[in-house]
């Protein structure tokens, strides 16, 4: 079903969103890769100018929250390098597979991120193309092609095949930017006022003749802990409790001075390290609330902002799915606090606030 809204309205690092505790700016990271000093410069922009914490979002991005300076913070931002394109700086959402040629895969799909970006930017008609469409590049591990993309590529065995909607179409992929940018061109052509792929009334109209297979299962849970790399080297994967990464923790993460990788489950990869610097990395960061066990709890669990954060809230869901931790099970479970149900994983229990508890929005 399409949107209603003619306009869109998400956030960007130039368009904020006036939340209720003050401007929200969200800055696209493509492929989540950003590096030390970038981080850095948005720990100290947080600390102030803003809420002196990050937010990690589902699509590999980062947030400023409670910002009182909305030019200043924009004008950082350009100077670290994360606004290339004034016009298209919303739409630049790509989604790669974290550990893509550092371990495992059927090939290293990083180089395709800065092409695919790099067009993006160069053509004009995209700019049109909404804040909330997005790509995403799956090596062949299937860690990202469950998440459901508008449109991406999963690289098989015996090459890359086009994917919508996280779902196969078996064509073959000769130039992968060329087809992910024809594809959201015509997207942009046919969409009237749907936002994403799946709010068109006919898919077909996207990709004539094709059959879409089933769709890919999704990932729940980060790559955390102690990873080795192919070449010896080690990356470090971190969790920050509901992907709220405090903008200390986040200095201490730049002082490593190391390539960094932003998940689309709100957690971050530490690479390329040696593996006496990882060992003092791991026993500096854990101590500040970073999960690095796979079997941690807190894994389990996500929510949306919440009270006081946004006004639609019912409840402060944060809080609230801080405490369900006692009662944890295997199953995730993401707390909302109002019908909209931001962040919704596609896999696992949503619970929406009712004001006086919580109900199953979705099993």
């Amino acid at each position: 079903m399409a949107r209603t809204r003619d306009t869109d309205a998400c956030p960007g690092a130039l368009q904020v969103h006036q939340a209720a505790d003050g401007a929200l700016a969200r800055i696209r990271l493509p492929g989540g890769m950003v590096t030390a000093a970038q981080l850095a410069t948005l720990a100290g922009l947080s600390n102030q100018f803003g809420s002196a914490t990050l937010e990690l979002t589902s699509r590999g991005n980062i947030q400023l929250r409670g910002i009182t300076d909305v030019a200043a913070v924009a004008e950082a931002i350009g100077a670290a390098g994360l606004l290339p394109s004034a016009t298209h700086e919303r739409v630049r959402n790509i989604v790669a597979s974290p550990l893509s040629g550092r371990v495992g895969g059927n090939a290293d799909v990083r180089a395709w991120v800065g092409e695919l970006d790099a067009a993006i930017r160069a053509e004009p008609r995209l700019a049109a193309l909404g804040g909330r469409f997005w790509f995403s590049f799956d090596d062949g591990r299937a860690d990202v092609s469950g998440l459901g993309a508008d449109v991406g590529v999963h690289v098989f065995p015996n090459g890359p095949r086009l994917l919508l909607t996280g779902r196969d179409t078996g064509v073959k992929v000769a130039d992968v930017t060329e087809t992910l940018i024809g594809v959201a061109l015509r997207f942009v052509e046919i969409r009237g006022k749907s936002w994403r792929v799946t709010e068109l009334t006919d898919i077909g109209e996207l990709l004539p003749g094709v059959e879409l297979g089933i769709a890919f299962p999704p990932v729940t849970k980060p790559p955390v802990g102690w990873i080795a790399q192919e070449d010896g080297r080690v990356t470090l994967g971190a969790a920050p409790p509901l992907g709220v990464l405090p903008a200390r923790v986040a200095q201490y993460l730049g002082a490593i001075e190391a390539p960094l990788v932003v998940t689309p489950w709100r957690s971050v990869l530490i690479c390329d390290l040696d593996e006496a610097v990882a060992d003092t990395a791991l026993r500096v960061l854990a101590p500040l609330g970073l999960v690095f066990d796979e079997k941690s709890p807190w894994l389990n669990i996500s929510a949306c902002t919440g009270s006081p954060g946004c006004t639609h809230s019912a409840a402060d869901v944060r809080a609230d799915a801080a405490r369900s931790l006692a009662a944890d099970s295997d199953a995730h479970r993401h707390f909302v606090g109002c019908e909209r149900a931001c962040g919704s994983p596609l896999a696992g229990a949503v619970l929406v606030a009712t004001g006086s508890g919580y109900r199953q929005f979705r099993p």
